[in-house]
C-alpha cells in the first residue's frame, strides 16, 4: 500500500536538515553548501 501523498503549501515554511552517516558532514565546502541551499530554494 502506497504512503499517503505529503500536503504541500508553496506559502508555507519547511524544516529541512541533513546529516550524514555517523554525523559526518554532508558538504565538503561552503560551495558545496550554497550549491545545495541555490537548488533547494528552486
Amino acid at each position: 500500500m502506497a504512503r499517503p501523498l505529503r500536503f504541500q503549501d508553496a506559502g508555507l515554511w519547511y524544516h529541512v536538515t541533513n546529516r550524514g552517516n555517523n554525523r559526518e558532514d554532508v558538504f565538503l565546502d561552503d560551495e558545496d553548501r550554497q550549491r545545495f541551499l541555490d537548488v533547494l530554494g528552486k
